[in-house]
């Protein structure tokens, strides 16, 4: 790789020096033609250890075939959601199932919700929450006649309780917000807006797409009712890994499942007419797991517990700081401004830079081997995967997106 040309260099070095964690980006499979990768929030770099994982699948597959249902696989969507649960979201055992997308896990979570909240017709979220969340509440709500709640954030910032509290009331059936907001990083206080919706009688779904495997999570302490997580960004399941979703135990139950599959009934192999859920998190599951694409991300857990959570949260927030500390002293002067918060408490694992021409620049940075991502209308976001990336790249890489800028 080019050696760094940032004047930041070496305090760079002196950070990685002291990173008790730098010794775990030698165990991801780095191209040595990608000189800073900065959308490790987008879709995660890929564990060596992965590819003995699912050669081993393969093996597997080979030598049990079908038996491997019964002896592993079959339980895989919940003791990996376990897993997940104990490790990123502060969720107790049978809380976590893993399985489908984020698009239909939302949709099943939405509509299992207001069913379970009737008499109440409006669904409250931001009209800056990530397009797939928007999307599915917006054609949720016209199918069965439901008002959606636009809470207006800035896009620098994202939703705070105030707004909440201003508008949840005797109609309101659900809350839908993102734990990390996907433009600007803004980390909601998410214990806060959970009890307010709750004092108001509506139950909470949290997005945790943007959080997980990067901020700690506490979803039991907040009382969180649903959430729903995606598998590629932090926790570096690989492109299309399946997503995740957490109902509250005591809610499990009572939430009806609208997509109704074998797979999430009391007895599959029954065949039986009609169908029976399974009880506790499983009747969530509709068709086949997804045993493939859940192999990786059992490679990044097994990292993620061995550094643990407050340390990768430590690490992030370092590189952050460092991001934020170079936009100040160098690319401020290029005309490049700083669209997250400045307070680490309330920022997730990403820092949104603007300018004016951020489409180009990223394309010239992409050219250059710096990857960052591309958010309109003017949004360049420099995502931190903390296990893999170090100081000296995110020096490097800004130190090119600086030479991206001026042109």
């Amino acid at each position: 790789m080019t050696a760094p040309t940032s004047p930041h260099a070496a305090r760079a070095c002196e950070l990685d020096a002291a990173d008790p964690l730098a010794a775990f980006r030698s165990e991801f499979l780095l191209d040595p033609e990608v000189r800073a990768y900065f959308d490790g929030n987008s879709l995660g770099i890929p564990l060596a250890a992965s590819r003995d994982r699912l050669a081993g699948l393969v093996g597997t597959w080979s030598s049990r075939l079908i038996r491997a249902w019964d002896e592993e696989w079959m339980a895989l969507p919940e003791t990996v959601g376990d897993r997940i649960g104990a490790l990123t979201l502060g969720a107790a055992a049978g809380q976590v199932v893993v399985g489908d997308s984020t698009t239909v896990l939302l949709y099943k979570l939405i509509r299992a919700a207001l069913a379970a909240r009737p008499g109440r017709d409006e669904i409250v979220i931001d009209d800056d929450n990530f397009p797939t969340d928007r999307f599915v509440v917006e054609r949720i709500a016209a199918e069965l006649g439901k008002t959606v709640r636009w809470l207006p954030v800035d896009r620098h910032s994202g939703v705070e309780p105030a707004q909440v509290r201003e508008v949840a009331g005797e109609r309101t059936a659900l809350v839908v917000l993102s734990h990390v907001a996907y433009r600007s990083s803004h980390l909601a206080d998410a214990a806060e807006i959970t009890r307010i919706a709750h004092d108001a009688g509506a139950l909470v779904l949290w997005d945790v797409c943007h959080s997980v495997g990067s901020v700690p999570i506490q979803l039991d302490g907040w009382g969180a009712d649903l959430a729903v997580g995606c598998t590629y960004k932090y926790l570096n399941g690989g492109p299309g890994s399946p997503a995740f979703a957490y109902v509250r135990a005591d809610l499990q139950d009572e939430l009806e499942q609208p997509i109704a599959g074998w797979m999430g009934s009391a007895a599959p192999f029954d065949m039986g007419p009609h169908y029976e859920p399974a009880r506790g998190i499983r009747r969530f599951l509709s068709g086949t797991p997804p045993i493939v694409a859940m192999q990786p991300m059992r490679d990044m857990l097994d990292l993620i517990e061995r550094a643990g959570m407050t340390a990768v949260r430590r690490k992030s927030v370092a590189l952050t700081e460092f991001v934020l500390e170079i936009a100040d002293a160098d690319l401020a002067a290029a005309g490049v401004t700083v669209a997250t918060a400045r307070d680490a408490a309330r920022r997730g694992g990403h820092v949104t830079l603007e300018h004016p021409d951020a489409r180009a620049v990223t394309a010239r940075a992409w050219e250059r081997g710096v990857i960052p991502d591309f958010r309109g209308p003017h949004g360049i976001r420099i995502g931190l995967s903390p296990l893999s990336t170090s100081f000296a790249e995110v020096a490097d890489g800004l130190a090119v997106l600086r030479e991206c800028v001026e042109g």
